[in-house]
């Protein structure tokens, strides 16, 4: 009965993870892409960098928190196990996902900010180069 919890446990919450993860990461780069002034490139990059430090975190979290509660005994015991365990994994992963698209509407403003006034100062440093130059 526990090693079957156990099992199950795992396999819920490391599926939903993996759903969870993939989920972001196809639909996130169209946001992540318009964040960083349509520079592609850097969108893809901070996406994967998300993902693995999605991934890291959450399984982290997952394995950290098998030790935490009583072991089941009954079916009854076992089932009350499986909802707290997978109900706390599934709440963690709500709350990074809430708190990854806050710092990334954040952040992702300031480096469009940055990609826009780079060709400004590029253009202003040209000028005054012709300016000494003649």
């Amino acid at each position: 009965m526990v090693e079957t919890a156990y099992l199950l446990y795992l396999a819920i919450t490391l599926a939903i993870t993996i759903w969870v993860a993939r989920t972001l990461s196809k639909n996130g780069v169209v946001f992540l892409i318009q964040c960083f002034g349509q520079n592609e490139t850097l969108a893809r990059s901070t996406n994967h960098l998300l993902v693995v430090g999605f991934y890291l975190v959450n399984i982290g979290f997952i394995t950290l928190t098998l030790s935490l509660g009583n072991e089941p005994t009954t079916l009854t015991g076992a089932m009350r196990f499986l909802s707290s365990k997978v109900g706390l994994a599934v709440l963690v992963l709500g709350a990074m996902h809430f708190f990854n698209m806050g710092a990334i509407a954040r952040f992702g403003r300031k480096v469009s900010g940055w990609l826009e006034t780079r060709p400004l100062a590029a253009a202003h440093s040209t000028r005054t180069d012709e300016r000494i130059t003649r």
